[in-house]
């Protein structure tokens, strides 16, 4: 452990913008996976559809689809409501 605290002292003391710039990129690819705003962004993104329903007229044989565009039908987002 000393001999890496004695690389980085030594690279921080001849080049320090080199040094700086690979610091921040290093922070820079690591934070997006340690952010909690990744996890709630992961949930909001696999709640949504890719492909938005288009209306369609219940004939009373499907028990899935809404009579109704403004009839609430599937999933809820209440945990959102929640944050």
């Amino acid at each position: 452990m000393a001999g890496f605290g004695a690389f980085l002292k030594n690279a921080w003391n001849k080049e320090p913008v080199i040094f700086a710039s690979c610091v921040i990129g290093l922070v820079g690819s690591a934070l997006p996976f340690l952010s909690p705003f990744s996890k709630y962004s992961g949930m909001i993104n696999s709640s949504m559809p890719y492909n938005y329903p288009v209306p369609v007229r219940d004939d009373g044989n499907m028990p899935d689809v809404p009579a109704h565009p403004c009839e609430q039908k599937g999933d809820r987002l209440d945990w959102l409501k929640k944050l």
